[in-house]
């Protein structure tokens, strides 16, 4: 483990950065329609569930990271491979966001520039940030979480006086039932953004209270739910269901139909910097996670000689793991969600807690007895 201690405040700032993150960019939930808002909460319902299996992991090992619990669970072969498997699980999550902000920042600003140039740049600043450790990540958070809530409150006040809300867009409430937000739920938000949490077990050791942990999870967890909530409801409410479903990035055309008084308005790039701090953050701690635990697996030290590395990794694999920006999203869609998430973030964590309290409760007959 990097010798390093953060606080509450700060895991709480890169929870809710991580979560707010790449989830900005997408039309979250909206199989669901004009429902979608309530798809989200839904998934942090289950995101909740899933942080207490990992929370409880972490409860039987309090000083370990998963890399090394993994190992006493499962053995140390297995536990080594089913570890390595998790740390390539967070660097291609990475090289997914990566890719996303990297097609935004093309669509919106950038038109001529290629991708690998608009990857490159945003690597390179991402891992030299993570090279510094987790201290240096967690005081960058609790600054620019400060920024992107003052961003976002300007925003909703900038949206409430230009007068393009019409609350009506979400009307009817349920209008085709439960089925489809149900469905949207579990093939969609339960594991992203909120299943993605799991990530944070690979920081939670260098929390310095570590009684604030579920606190924090908890909090964190339910405001970030609750503001993507509330900006998929002005989506709607503002753009539509059918625009929202069309648009690539419904967040900044709600953002373009800001006019206020004739003379502000065009505030997309104002607030794609916003963006951008969230995909910093996210692609950041998938990247930290990958580092220090593919670092713990092989004994390397100190962890940040692997980070140039691993971030050429996740460069090259944003790349090319699609041809086009329209395949990245139908493969997010259709076979990340069960190929991936239902492993790595349900089933494994769900059997390394069943195993752990089995262990946990035979060595404490055997110390009775």
């Amino acid at each position: 483990m990097e010798k390093a201690k953060i606080t509450a405040y700060q895991l709480f700032a890169l929870v809710l950065l991580f979560e707010l993150g790449s989830a900005l960019l997408v039309a979250l939930g909206i199989e669901a329609k004009q429902d979608a808002w309530i798809v989200i909460l839904l998934g942090m319902i289950g995101g909740l569930l899933i942080f207490f299996v990992f929370y409880r992991l972490y409860c039987f090992y309090p000083d370990c990271l998963p890399t090394e619990y993994v190992q006493k669970i499962m053995g140390k072969g297995l536990g080594k491979s089913v570890a390595f498997l998790y740390m390539l699980y967070n660097v291609y999550l990475a090289a997914r966001v990566l890719r996303d902000f990297g097609a935004m920042l093309l669509t919106f600003a950038y038109i001529e520039t290629p991708l690998f140039i608009a990857n490159t740049l945003m690597i390179l600043v991402i891992v030299y940030s993570v090279s510094k450790g987790i201290e240096v990540l967690a005081r960058t958070g609790e600054l620019f979480l400060v920024f992107i809530y003052f961003l976002a409150g300007s925003g909703v006040l900038l949206v409430l006086f230009s007068g393009v809300v019409d609350l009506h867009n979400l009307q009817p409430v349920l209008e085709n039932g439960w089925k489809p937000i149900i469905k949207s739920t579990v093939r969609e938000t339960i594991y992203f953004p909120f299943g993605e949490l799991i990530v944070f077990s690979m920081i939670m050791p260098y929390l310095r209270d570590s009684k604030k942990i579920r606190n924090v999870g908890i909090i964190g967890t339910i405001v970030s739910g609750i503001s993507l909530a509330l900006v998929m409801v002005f989506n709607i409410s503002i753009l539509g269901v059918k625009l929202t479903e069309r648009s690539q990035f419904p967040l900044l055309s709600t953002i373009q139909t800001i006019q206020v008084a004739d003379f502000l308005e065009r505030l997309d790039v104002y607030f794609m910097i916003a963006l951008i701090v969230g995909g910093f953050f996210k692609v950041a701690i998938f990247i930290y996670a990958a580092v220090i635990g593919t670092a713990n697996i092989f004994t390397v030290t100190p962890p940040s000689r692997l980070s140039y590395p691993i971030g050429l990794v996740v460069l090259i694999l944003s790349m090319t793991m699609a041809s086009n920006f329209p395949e990245h999203l139908k493969e997010g869609v259709s076979i990340v969600p069960l190929l991936l998430h239902l492993p790595f973030q349900i089933i494994f964590p769900v059997l390394l807690l069943g195993m752990a309290y089995w262990k946990n409760r035979k060595h404490k007959k055997q110390g009775t007895g």
